[in-house]
Order: C-alpha cells, then structure tokens, then sequence
C-alpha cells in the first residue's frame, strides 16, 4: 500500500463514526490526480465509503461485520465540516410528533445548502434545499412543529395546530408565535386564531 493510502485510511480511521475526509485534505500528500485514484481506489476495495460528491467516510467495523455509518452520524459531520443547517423532513417531524401514522419510506433531511443524495451502502439518503423560514428555529420543538405543518398544508394544518398547542411548551408555542411573519399565511392565521381562542378562554 502505498504512503499516500496509508495516510488517507489512518485520517479516516482517527475519526469518529460519519466522520468525512475530502480531497483537498490531502494535496500536501500528492497530485490532485494522485489523491483522487487513491480515493478511488480504496472506495473499489471497500476501505472507504464514497458518500457523496467529494465525501468519502470509513465503513464501522463491527461484530457482524463492516456496515456503513449511521445517517444521523454523516449529516452531523455535513454540518460541522460544511457549516450548513440541517433538520428532519417536515414528514419525518409530522410522524415523530404523533400528528401522522404514516412511516417516511425515503430519509429525506432539510438543508441550508444544495440538494443532494448521500448514498450510504445500499441507502441513499435526500438533503433537499429548504426555505430559510423552515430551517430558522432549527431541531427545537417549535422548528419540528413548523416543518410537521408545512408537510400536513392547509386542510390538515389547522387540527393539527390544535393538537400542537397542547403538546408544546409555552415558550416553544411563544417561538412559533414570534415567528409568524416569516410564515406562510394560512400557517400564521391557524397560529394567531389558535393563540387568540386560547387566550379568550
């Protein structure tokens, strides 16, 4: 093996599970011509994974065996190494939050940054652009709530902003409250009506 390839799989084994190497790691090593046959090289031979355009990851080593990284592992490392937002699809919150039964058959994230497919052995795994009103209050239960009702549209949001007011807690309720100019119309009117209801009660 030569030293080129040593040092790529030493840099991929020193780092945690999802963690990422990227060509350009590596071009104090060689060529870019050169780092990129190794890539390809040790991706042919299964010592790494090609997760995605210029993202290669080491497969874990386990007791049944080599399995590749786990999807919440890569998409933390996106965000860390590339300094992009990303969450859960608005279907994925919908069901995490009881307001659906339906299973996302397809992983589906939403990202700050460009759509693309991550392919993790045999799973491939959507990052799709989102609109930043989407994203602005992230992971926390009222960004969830947000996306959940963007994914459910109009017909279903207005229930299941009933349903949400009881579930969230007064200052994530309060989060969506502030943040009703950056949201669609119908999302913003079933927040204030909700809010107004509850207050006048």
């Amino acid at each position: 093996m030569s030293q080129l390839a040593q040092s790529i799989l030493c840099a991929a084994q020193d780092l945690p599970e999802g963690g990422l190497l990227s060509p350009k790691e590596f071009l104090h090593l060689g060529t870019r011509a050169a780092v990129d046959q190794t890539l390809t090289r040790l991706t042919r031979e299964g010592m790494l994974l090609r997760v995605g355009r210029g993202l290669y990851a080491a497969p874990v080593q386990s007791r049944f065996g080599a399995r590749p990284p786990a999807t919440q592992a890569v998409v933390e490392a996106i965000e860390s190494t590339q300094g992009e937002v990303i969450v859960a699809s608005g279907a994925a919150e919908a069901n995490a939050l009881g307001l659906t039964t339906q299973v996302p058959i397809r992983e589906v994230f939403l990202t700050s940054g460009a759509s693309r497919t991550l392919y993790l052995g045999n799973r491939t795994v959507q990052l799709q652009h989102a609109n930043g009103w989407l994203l602005s209050l992230g992971k926390r239960p009222a960004g969830k709530a947000i996306r959940a009702l963007s994914w459910l549209g109009p017909e279903e949001g207005a229930s299941a902003v009933k349903v949400l007011r009881e579930q969230l807690p007064a200052n994530e309720w309060a989060a969506m409250r502030s943040a009703r100019a950056m949201l669609p119309s119908w999302m913003a009117r079933a927040v204030s009506q909700m809010s107004e209801a509850r207050e006048s009660g």
